[in-house]
């Protein structure tokens, strides 16, 4: 399985839902960065259940742990592995789904190529595999900031059909928590928390778009061809759980659009290179050109709903199935941490990388 992710600063994520624990496992971190718990945990906060009415109730504090590769509060450069205990597991509300297969789920699919599954909450597939990338997205995070000043935040951009209008080169992350929906519009935040309430009543879900953004990127970091900063970003954003959709910059909207109209015209300006408009997303030939970077992430509702549905069990039955346990009625929320993780993640490998191949 391919549970590892990026080149020089790699990830290998570990745990199930209704394990132990989950936890990472961060090779490539440079030495002497200062590095505690109190560094990952605010992060661990913003994705972990029971936050707020409109997510999953499933208690967990979702404490992390460092266990190596840390010495006297200093990053040794050595692998740094860090995890999370699973406190509030309930798999007896799984019970039923030990032998059929939730709809939209990958209860199937993962029978199927690997013909076992650790069935209840979902095992490796659920959204708790996560935690392992939110934890060390905290340390890409901090590395961005304090040694390249790049800064990386998300929030959510649309719920169904209510869109907010923000300028991603603007919005601040005190904006983005300001309410439980982390939308840094407060009055399409108002109508979005009213939406994901009624569909949670209705046991029903709904889905939207998370906007990723990174300021302060420098011209010069991504590859040409294969790796490019954007295919790397999709390739991010699409291995987390229940996202469908990615697009950059103008995105499908730029097919509408000749190309006078979509070029971003340069301009020089005190000794540096810079676009006077950005319908690029600050990426262009697969390589960052210094101006904000910018996407979206269309997550699709949640597949757990409470309502009976057609399925299938193991020994191929058609039979139905209600949905049970603790689930978020929208993922948008609890998504926002996790887009900025494997955001900072990219960055911070194709940093380290045109260090590597570039600088002197």
């Amino acid at each position: 399985m391919a549970n590892t992710f990026g080149h020089l600063f790699r990830i290998t994520t570990w745990g199930e839902s209704h394990g132990g624990g989950v936890g990472v496992v961060v090779d490539g971190c440079p030495p002497r960065l200062s590095l505690s718990e109190a560094d990952i945990q605010p992060d661990l906060d913003r994705r972990r259940p029971g936050q707020s009415k409109i997510v999953s109730p499933r208690k967990e504090a979702d404490t992390v742990q460092i266990l190596s590769g840390v010495f006297e509060g200093k990053t040794l450069g050595t692998p740094i592995c860090m995890w999370v205990r699973n406190e509030d597991a309930r798999s007896e509300a799984y019970s039923e789904m030990k032998t059929k297969f939730r709809p939209s789920h990958a209860d199937y699919t993962y029978q199927a190529k690997f013909g076992i599954r650790a069935w209840p909450g979902g095992g490796r597939t659920s959204a708790r595999e996560t935690i392992g990338r939110v934890a060390a997205g905290a340390i890409a995070k901090k590395l961005l900031r304090e040694k390249y000043g790049v800064e990386v935040l998300a929030y959510v951009k649309q719920v169904q059909n209510i869109i907010a209008d923000i300028d991603p080169a603007k919005v601040k992350p005190a904006e983005v928590e300001a309410n439980i929906v982390r939308c840094p519009e407060a009055g399409i935040a108002n109508k979005m928390i009213e939406l994901i309430e009624k569909m949670r009543q209705a046991g029903d879900t709904v889905g939207g778009i998370v906007e990723g953004v990174a300021r302060g990127v420098p011209p010069g970091w991504g590859e040409p061809v294969f790796d490019r900063l954007e295919a790397d970003l999709a390739k991010a954003m699409l291995s987390l759980p229940a996202s469908k959709g990615f697009d950059i910059g103008s995105g499908f909207k730029g097919i509408l659009m000749t190309g006078r109209e979509h070029n971003d015209p340069f301009r020089a300006e005190d000794g540096k290179v810079h676009t006077t408009s950005n319908r690029s997303g600050g990426i262009q030939g697969g390589i960052s050109n210094g101006e904000t970077i910018y996407f979206q992430v269309a997550f699709k509702p949640v597949a757990t709903v409470m309502h009976e549905q057609h399925t299938v069990d193991e020994n191929l039955q058609n039979t139905t199935l209600t949905g049970r346990g603790r689930h978020d009625p929208c993922v948008l929320p609890r998504a926002v941490p996790m887009v900025e993780a494997m955001t900072a993640l990219v960055l911070i490998d194709h940093a380290l990388r045109h260090k590597a191949q570039c600088e002197d």
